[in-house]
């Protein structure tokens, strides 16, 4: 799946996170976080791991975290990867 137009999930309240994606070439994360020093690692593995499950291969992923959980940062994820992508046929058992 690769990036087609800008799009955005979120929001930045307090524990949650505002994803924005764009067009790129290769996948690119840029992860902003006020807890990066306690959960950078485990951020950043949630990130990739709804990335690959996505199967997204193409695009930039800039997050504001602002200490969401795991959850809400994989669905705010998959929000913003799927209005970006301009997809119509998903397998939504990715999604799960």
């Amino acid at each position: 799946m690769k990036i087609q137009k800008e799009a955005m999930a979120g929001t930045l309240e307090s524990s949650d996170l505002l994803v924005k994606v764009m067009p790129n070439t290769g996948v690119e994360i840029v992860i902003n976080s006020d807890v990066n020093k306690q959960f950078g690692d485990q951020i950043r593995a949630v990130v990739e791991q709804t990335l690959q499950d996505l199967n997204v291969t193409d695009g930039l992923i800039i997050i504001d975290d602002k200490g969401a959980l795991d959850c809400a940062i994989k669905a705010r994820i998959q929000c913003a990867v799927l209005r970006g992508a301009e997809e119509e046929n998903l397998d939504w058992s990715k999604l799960l």
